[in-house]
């Protein structure tokens, strides 16, 4: 599962050097890491449902989710400073490159009527945002094993400076852009 890595060496630094003129290959933006995070609202009256996302994340990544907690008190939503309130993984080097390959080539084309990735979800750094609607898409995860769907959110964190920048990265990466 190698390939993203030896597509962005052999492949994707020539054409961004090209493209925006670097002098040094030092200046070339990389995929620094991939956060994956599942929120849950559900936990008070469900705490079985914070180990099954927890387990459908290490699943999906194959690393080991760190639960989070939450940081004050809302009392609108019933919750408490401390209470468990989702899981995360953060992926660097091979299993991050791994997940964007499954990711691109495997996960997303079975989303139904999918025509491609918001292009207006960048944070004006060079990182870039989207969301999944279901944990189903994912070939780990088995149908009749799901006891609720649940989304997630996926955060590409790049070295760009510039959202034209990172864009063009994940594009050569193979990110399916909306045309």
């Amino acid at each position: 599962m190698e390939k993203l890595r030896e597509q962005y060496e052999k492949e994707v630094v020539p054409a961004l050097m090209k493209k925006f003129q670097y002098k040094s290959i030092m200046q070339v933006p990389k995929l620094d890491k991939i956060v994956i995070n599942i929120g849950l609202g559900d936990t008070k009256e469900n705490p079985k449902s914070l180990e099954n996302a927890a387990n459908d994340l290490a699943q999906i990544t194959g690393q080991k989710p760190v639960i989070t907690k939450a940081k004050k008190s809302i009392a609108a939503f019933k919750l408490r400073e401390g209470a468990n309130v989702g899981c995360k993984v953060t992926l660097r080097s091979g299993k991050m490159y791994d997940f964007a390959y499954k990711l691109f080539n495997v996960a997303l084309p079975r989303v139904r009527d999918f025509r491609g990735v918001s292009s207006d979800s960048f944070d004006g750094r060079g990182n870039y945002s989207m969301g999944i609607k279901e944990q189903l898409i994912f070939p780990e995860i088995e149908y009749d094993k799901v006891d609720k769907l649940r989304g997630m959110d996926i955060i590409f964190v790049t070295t760009a400076e510039t959202d034209e920048e990172a864009k063009e990265l994940l594009k050569l990466l193979g990110m399916p852009f909306k045309a």
